[in-house]
């Protein structure tokens, strides 16, 4: 049995020498054979020192370094697809994920499981980004109608089976714990201590979050769409039944309505119609972002790549010449 380990890297340099330490210790608890995988996503505080600084000194760390920062889900992916393991953990890399857990995750697989999450009952973030992530949990839950936790994080040990099928999703706005999801299998989800973030500070601002919530919500549900069919619909039926209230009036009390209101009510349609081409064109744009068919990430330099894939990759060579 062998374990992997992925970790996608940014803005947490201090804290990689202690999680490498920590991650030897609880990893040798449980087998031999392991691989560490480092993904620097372009850390800005060039955190791809010491990784290089790691895997000098330990050929099982693997260090892939991005040429650009394409984000922490598509570091996930780049490191998942490098990996080698029967069974693969993901944890973030600011030590709030504790590497002592590892060997509970694991322990839980031996009841059949193919996924476990692990599940922050405690979480040690501020009460606005907890509060977000809830609120977001819920609107996607609803669009998708699918029930999502929110305690769940990336936080979690998978089997092969599961990691082949996850690097067969080739969608640009992705999302792990969900993707994982939907992909069924035999899952669960264990409650796990957590720390405070060791070294410096989530890149997850507001704005960001709202990004990525109306990326993954639009590139992942319709419902949006039939909501506004439905709200066309409601509209109409109430602007039908307001013109026939109008036409009684005038022939009962001989009054027409004045000129504000024809206005207000084209200000209200205007806004309406311009708010709907708005929604269609944000899925229109999720189709030709997908149907460029980019590469999700670029790899720039691999630390430690298995030999196995460069023999790979010279017996393609050969065969091409």
């Amino acid at each position: 049995m062998k374990l992997s380990v992925v970790i996608p890297v940014y803005g947490c340099r201090e804290a990689l020498e202690e999680l490498y330490e920590r991650l030897v210790k609880s990893l040798n608890e449980i087998t031999n054979d392991y691989e560490i995988i480092l993904v620097n996503d372009c850390c800005p505080q060039n955190s791809i020192e010491i990784i290089q600084k790691i895997c000098d000194k330990d050929k099982r760390v693997i260090g892939i370094e991005l040429s650009r920062n394409f984000g922490q889900m598509k570091a996930i992916l780049a490191g998942l697809e490098h990996s080698t393991g029967d069974w693969v953990v993901v944890m973030d890399c600011d030590l709030q994920d504790r590497p002592e857990e590892i060997i509970n995750l694991y322990n839980k697989t031996k009841e059949g499981y193919d996924v476990v999450f692990a599940r922050k009952k405690k979480r040690k973030d501020n009460f606005f980004k907890i509060l977000i992530s809830k609120i977001f949990y819920k609107i996607y839950s609803f669009a998708t109608d699918v029930k999502y936790d929110s305690t769940l994080c990336n936080f979690s040990i998978i089997n092969r089976k599961v990691v082949d099928s996850y690097c067969k999703m080739r969608e640009e706005h992705r999302a792990y714990v969900i993707y994982i999801q939907w992909l069924g299998f035999k899952q669960t989800a264990i409650d796990v201590e957590n720390d405070k973030r060791k070294a410096g500070k989530s890149s997850y601002n507001f704005k960001k979050r709202f990004k990525m919530a109306m990326d993954i919500i639009f590139s992942q549900s319709d419902k949006v769409l039939k909501a506004i069919v439905f709200m066309g619909f409601l509209i109409t039926l109430i602007s039908l039944i307001a013109v026939l209230v109008i036409v009684v009036n005038y022939f009962i009390h001989k009054v027409a309505e004045g000129w504000s209101s024809i206005i207000a009510t084209m200000c209200l349609m205007s806004g309406i119609i311009i708010f709907t081409v708005g929604i269609v064109g944000i899925y229109i744009g999720n189709i030709f972002v997908q149907s460029k068919n980019r590469p999700l990430y670029i790899i720039r330099n691999i630390f430690n790549e298995k030999e196995e894939k460069e023999n790979e990759q010279e017996e393609y060579n050969i065969s091409n010449i």
